[in-house]
């Protein structure tokens, strides 16, 4: 079982950045994609970003790309995601998640599958 913890989330104003941390503990990540997903207020949870985390191949929502981007440290086993160019529409709660897959499979990860976080709260103000 893989543990995770979210950290980073808070209010910001439109055009700011922010990065989110999780911190991931349990098991070895060798076969594992690690991934954020959102979900706004009366939404569905929707896929954000993903990275296998050997070999780092990334996946992206078409919403996000080119102004998010996900990370990993190995050292401190801690998955990132850098947020800029911030807009109202992406507020919403943040959650990580690892299953293992690919990080092009994790866009389409059931809510039952893998591993979540608690989620940490983006508020971004216009």
């Amino acid at each position: 079982q893989v543990q995770l913890v979210e950290s980073g989330g808070g209010l910001v104003q439109a055009g700011d950045s922010l990065r989110l941390s999780c911190a991931v503990s349990g098991r070895t990540l060798s076969s594992y994609a690690m991934g954020w997903f959102r979900q706004a207020p009366g939404k569905e949870r929707e896929f954000v970003a993903a990275i296998r985390w050997s070999g780092g191949s990334t996946y992206y929502a078409d919403s996000v790309k080119g102004r998010f981007t996900i990370s990993r440290e190995y050292a401190k086993s801690t998955l990132y995601l850098q947020m800029n160019s911030l807009k109202p529409e992406d507020t919403a709660a943040y959650y990580c998640a690892a299953d293992r897959t690919s990080a092009q499979s994790m866009s389409i990860m059931p809510m039952n599958r893998g591993s979540w976080g608690q989620g940490t709260q983006v508020t971004v103000s216009s």
